[in-house]
């Protein structure tokens, strides 16, 4: 099951698409910039929806769906439609996939910083041992 929720978040119209499979949720952000037509919309799910990064994904996805009263139906489906924002499992997925890079960027930073310390102290031992040998 995919949705797609559409809002402004300032400055910019945002797009959240929630894809839920076998009890596991992932999300994806997409910025429109100005506000979209649903034509726009529809094309970009058309055109675009293959090439989205998904979050990684995360346990609690569905719930047990089952026939519902058509007017219980119909309340729910209207107060969907008036609710602003994205719901609380997709928060949580699109901010545990922020940590997750933001924990793998760190970590490329550290070795890059290691790598060039090494270096650098490579580089010191060896103009000591030029001097030393008077060169």
């Amino acid at each position: 099951m995919v949705t797609l929720t559409v809002f402004f978040e300032d400055p910019f119209w945002v797009g959240v698409v929630e894809r839920a499979e076998n009890d596991y949720l992932s999300t994806a952000k997409i910025v429109f910039g100005s506000e979209p037509t649903d034509r726009l919309v529809f094309q970009f799910i058309l055109e675009r929806y293959q090439t989205l990064r998904f979050s990684e994904p995360v346990q609690g996805g569905l719930t047990a769906i089952k026939a519902k009263n058509p007017k219980r139906l119909q309340r729910e489906i209207r107060d969907a439609l008036l609710q602003k924002g994205v719901s609380t499992r997709s928060q949580m997925a699109m901010q545990q996939e922020r940590e997750r890079l933001k924990s793998l960027h760190e970590a490329e930073k550290k070795r890059n910083r290691e790598e060039n310390e090494r270096e650098r102290y490579r580089l010191r031992q060896q103009k000591k041992k030029e001097r030393h040998r008077g060169k």
